[in-house]
């Protein structure tokens, strides 16, 4: 450990990222937080009547972090952090917070240990520590505004520092399928995007004053408004107001329906007796996407989607003047159907906002939170349930 309490200059850190399509484990220097080496264990863990199986997380963990240092130069450096990203963190993450800090101690030594909802780990891995919102839209859609100076005391580093991203996270790696920000993956109430949740109101109408700001994430049932779900959906809607002949309907989303479902009258056979409903109508979001060059009727549902992503970003954006808005997830893969009107749709209610790709995705969000938390530069709001740091992790600053 260096003379200020931060980890050695030759330390390092490691970054979890828990979701759908099973368990990304990243090591990186402490100094900066550059994946240096990853490796994936494909079986997802697994969630019981007490949330999230903490010995099941541990048994996938602790031999793929071994690996990843034996594979260091040298071999079996000093672990000076390790931060955890998973979906259902927030809400189903309590044998976790319970288990996790004392089983890293014995196996690692750790002390210094993050424990994260995958949205808070979506935001770092988008915009670092810098104030500013990003949206995360797949199947479902939440966005998560913070500003970490305008938050004194919930996070337990200094006022400056701290891993920005570009500093060499890959601009390419957006979100994984299965985390909740891909199409591919589900999307459930009470998981790390769910307001169930958000931070205890402290403003007007029930806004925080500081700390985590975040809107939508309610589930394809109750919102996720212009996420994947929400527009496959109203594509299917419109297929089938077609095959009604009533008003609104598309004959060319009444053919991709046939194409990929079949004969329309067999679709809700299909869909109802799904227990993954939500990724199945997201993964007609695409068919929606391809069709809206031609075809106004899906053109007006990416337009309603884009207003309502921009309603919801300007819901929790921070009063910081140029804000950064971070799009993030496999919705926004979509491309120029999807983006072009939501740049228009952001301009129109946050005419100061910055729209932005996000530099990287929860995996590379897990290390910038390690990498802080190691050199004692952690801004972020830590608020015990969206970021926790056990009581094991000493107090910095």
């Amino acid at each position: 450990m260096s003379a200020d309490g931060g980890a050695r200059d030759d330390a390092w850190v490691c970054g979890v990222d828990s979701g759908g399509s099973g368990l990304r484990v990243a090591i990186a220097r402490a100094a900066d937080g550059t994946e240096a080496d990853s490796l994936r264990c494909a079986e997802p863990v697994r969630t019981g009547p007490a949330g999230i199986d903490a010995g099941h997380l541990l048994a996938q963990l602790l031999p793929a972090v071994r690996t990843l240092l034996g594979r260091t130069a040298g071999g079996a450096p000093e672990l000076a952090a390790l931060a955890v990203g998973a979906a259902g963190m927030a809400t189903l993450g309590g044998e976790l917070r319970t288990v996790l800090p004392g089983a890293l101690a014995s196996a690692f030594g750790l002390r210094r240990i993050a424990l994260a909802a995958d949205a808070v780990t979506a935001y770092a891995g988008a915009l670092g520590q810098r104030p500013g919102v990003v949206v995360a839209a797949g199947t479902g859609m939440i966005a998560l505004g913070a500003d970490p100076g305008a938050a004194p005391g919930t996070g337990p580093g200094g006022s400056s520092g701290g891993r920005e991203p570009g500093s060499g996270t890959d601009p390419g790696s957006g979100a994984e399928p299965g985390n909740g920000t891909d199409p591919g993956s589900r999307t459930e109430p009470g998981s790390g995007t769910d307001p169930g949740s958000r931070t205890e109101p402290g403003g007007p109408s029930g806004r925080p004053v500081s700390g985590w700001r975040r809107a939508d994430g309610w589930g394809h049932l109750l919102g996720d408004c212009g996420g994947g779900a929400w527009i496959g959906r109203a594509g299917l809607e419109a297929a089938l107001r077609e095959f009604d002949g009533r008003g609104g309907g598309s004959p060319a989303l009444l053919a991709r329906l046939e194409a990929v479902f079949g004969p329309p009258a067999g679709l809700p056979g299909l869909l109802y007796p799904r227990t993954d409903r939500a990724a199945v109508l997201a993964s007609f979001a695409p068919e929606v996407g391809r069709c809206a060059e031609d075809d106004p009727v899906s053109a007006g549902i990416l337009r309603s989607a884009a207003r309502a992503v921009a309603e919801t970003a300007a819901a929790v954006c921070p009063p910081v003047d140029g804000c950064p808005v971070a799009l993030a997830g496999g919705l926004f893969r979509m491309g120029e159907p999807l983006l072009a009107p939501l740049r228009e749709e952001l301009a129109a209610v946050l005419p100061a906002a910055r729209p932005e790709q996000a530099a990287g995705g929860p995996l590379e969000g897990a290390l910038c939170i390690a990498s802080a938390l190691a050199t004692g530069r952690l801004r972020l709001p830590v608020d015990g349930r969206m970021l926790h740091l056990p009581d094991a992790a000493p107090s910095q600053g």
